[in-house]
């Protein structure tokens, strides 16, 4: 049962990435406004996240490749999350709207659950579904 939810739930994730991926390559502009001032070279930092995205969701399916993709998606995820706090704290508008921590809150909370999604759901990590080793006597 919980490799069948783990495959469901890795498709999930590869669709959503491979979307996400789409959008950053064909509309860049909403995650180029995100993007903290600090970053060098937005717009192509914003296409390589693009071509990460789908390459990663593209790994999550291939067996051989599967758990290198996870990792690569969790840090990823990890290495993103600054926009997703610039975005929050700088009440970036996109497209001449701002969101508010009704979107903003849940959104830097669920960061860590979509980082360990893409561990669990490639079989890099099996916490907390793994079973527990006994310790040693």
């Amino acid at each position: 049962m919980t490799e069948r939810i783990r495959t469901a739930l890795r498709w999930l994730l590869a669709l959503a990435f491979g979307y996400a991926g789409w959008r950053h390559l064909a509309t860049p502009e909403p995650f180029v406004a995100i993007t903290p001032p600090w970053v060098p070279r937005p717009d192509l930092v914003v296409a390589a996240t693009g071509i990460a995205e789908i390459a990663g969701a593209i790994g999550l399916m291939i067996p051989a490749t599967r758990k290198a993709a996870g990792w690569g998606l969790a840090l990823y995820a990890l290495c993103v999350w600054p926009a997703n706090v610039h975005h929050a704290l700088a009440n970036v508008a996109i497209g001449g709207e701002t969101l508010g921590w009704w979107y903003h809150g849940p959104r830097l909370a669920a960061q860590p659950f979509i980082i360990w999604w893409a561990l669990w759901a490639s079989g890099a990590v099996e916490w907390p579904f793994g079973k527990r080793k006994a310790p040693p006597p």
